[in-house]
């Protein structure tokens, strides 16, 4: 049975599951990959998209291809992977673990040095989180929440830190999506945010890098108060 692929891009589904039979072994080091028709059999998609996942891992350092030959694995470990496609292929935890060591240190440096137009911009993104969640939107929910974490990111006037997050951001979007189902989590920890926010406003470092350790903690379950 081909394995099922349910992100919008097949070509990098397609990657990121042969370089995790890669890295689990499945595929070592100096083997052959199996020949197109079976691969297209394997995953389900036609032969251009099974090109275009191969091109993918060869220009990430895990494929080489040998003309005449057919495809061989290069390496269970690409040195030469960029960081956005690596994200691809990351699990949520794995993102979210990232992001958690992030946001505290972000909450307060941003608290810090926060100017009146990023209070702002969070207190739109904020606005629109609480009501988007409110009325059930998922999809807008996420997006709100998203660019609220951004523009606390930015508040930070750390370009560095900002960039990484929105690279970051767009991974924990489709997670989230994948996660949730509905608005209820979103909705129990507005209050939460709403509590971030004010710390930032208030410049009170201490108290959003702990808000901001609660707001992870919320998201998987924990519910801390």
């Amino acid at each position: 049975m081909p394995d099922t692929l349910s992100r919008k891009s097949l070509s990098d589904e397609v990657a990121s599951r042969l370089q995790e039979k890669i890295s689990l072994g499945q595929y070592k080091p100096g083997d052959k990959l199996p020949i197109e028709p079976e691969l297209m059999k394997l995953f389900g998609v036609g032969r251009s998209t099974i090109r275009e996942a191969i091109r993918i891992l060869v220009n990430a350092g895990f494929l080489n291809v040998r003309q005449g030959l057919g495809t061989f694995v290069e390496s269970a470990a690409a040195s030469n992977e960029p960081f956005d496609q690596r994200l691809k292929r990351a699990r949520i935890q794995e993102v979210d673990d990232v992001r958690e060591l992030l946001e505290l240190k972000i909450a307060e440096k941003a608290a810090r040095n926060r100017t009146e137009k990023d209070i702002r911009t969070m207190e739109k993104h904020l606005a629109n989180r609480k009501k988007a969640a409110a009325e059930g939107r998922l999809e807008d929910c996420v997006e709100a929440d998203i660019h609220f974490h951004v523009s606390v990111a930015e508040a930070t006037k750390n370009q560095i830190l900002a960039d990484l997050y929105r690279v970051i951001s767009v991974h924990l979007k489709k997670g989230f999506l994948r996660l949730y189902k509905d608005t209820e989590a979103f909705k129990g920890s507005h209050s939460l945010h709403e509590k971030l926010f004010k710390a930032i406003v208030a410049q009170n470092a201490a108290q959003a890098g702990d808000t901001a350790e609660k707001i992870i903690g919320y998201k998987y379950g924990h519910n801390p108060k």
